[in-house]
């Protein structure tokens, strides 16, 4: 997990802000998420979007839980 630690949270940022959100009207990781809750998100590229939209975000979350726990461990 040292590795989340390598990564600056600004560049995080920067990828949540424009991969994740790209394009901006309406943001397109939130029209995979409620394709995914409709069940609707079954073609490949449609898959392959969502996990391209939704990687920063999830690296961001991974990032931030790993700051909380490493500050509160010692």
């Amino acid at each position: 997990m040292a590795f989340l630690d390598d990564i600056p949270l600004g560049f995080v940022l920067l990828f949540c802000v424009t991969l994740g959100l790209a394009p901006f009207t309406p943001p397109h990781v939130w029209e995979k998420l409620n394709m995914l809750v409709d069940g609707t998100l079954v073609a490949p590229i449609d898959i392959f979007d969502f996990l391209m939209h939704g990687a920063p975000w999830l690296v961001l979350i991974a990032k931030l839980a790993r700051m909380v726990f490493v500050r509160t461990r010692g």
